[in-house]
């Protein structure tokens, strides 16, 4: 249950730092860039690693903690086909999850919204296409955690997660 809690925080995180308006700089030195761009397609660049950064640590942590909680579910359900699960517990399974299935659509929707930054920012729509397909990698994992399938989404994610990787690569 206590990852549960910590699941849905680290995504309530993710999804209000993606709905900032001002965007927060990096700490360390932005890589060299061409002396023939303008410093709006350099700033707007910066921002949008920045914003995929983010969504890669903030999935990946979901990732992780997903794992334990799949495990859980899915001991849950094994005891309840055997009739061994309290009620108690078969409750407190089907609160868990809906908890993912609501995460997940966060999680999407969090994505929705970087790719529409990336769509409309400009000095960013080249990097669009190597985005575009994560919002949809996302509702595919949460359409498989709403069939019962919360391994298959996470692996699912992690697909999203190296798509998210392989931009921000495309952008150093």
């Amino acid at each position: 249950m206590k990852s549960i809690c910590v699941l849905v925080c680290i995504l309530c995180i993710s999804t209000t730092a993606s709905a900032q308006s001002r965007s927060r700089t990096s700490k360390r030195s932005a890589p060299p860039t061409k002396s023939s761009l303008p410093t709006s397609v350099v700033d707007a660049r910066s921002s949008g690693a920045t914003r995929v950064a983010d969504q890669i640590k903030n999935l990946t942590r979901f990732v992780y903690l997903l794992g334990g909680v799949a495990k859980g579910i899915e001991q849950v359900d094994e005891a309840a086909r055997k009739n061994e699960a309290s009620p108690t517990a078969l409750q407190t399974n089907e609160q868990n999850k809906a908890t993912v299935k609501t995460s997940l659509q966060n999680v999407r929707v969090g994505l929705d919204a970087l790719e529409i930054y990336f769509r409309s920012t400009p000095g960013l729509e080249g990097y669009y296409l190597k985005l575009a397909g994560s919002a949809s990698g996302a509702a595919d994992a949460e359409a498989q955690a709403g069939a019962g399938q919360f391994d298959r989404a996470g692996r699912t994610l992690l697909g999203v997660v190296n798509r998210l990787t392989d931009v921000l690569l495309a952008m150093r």
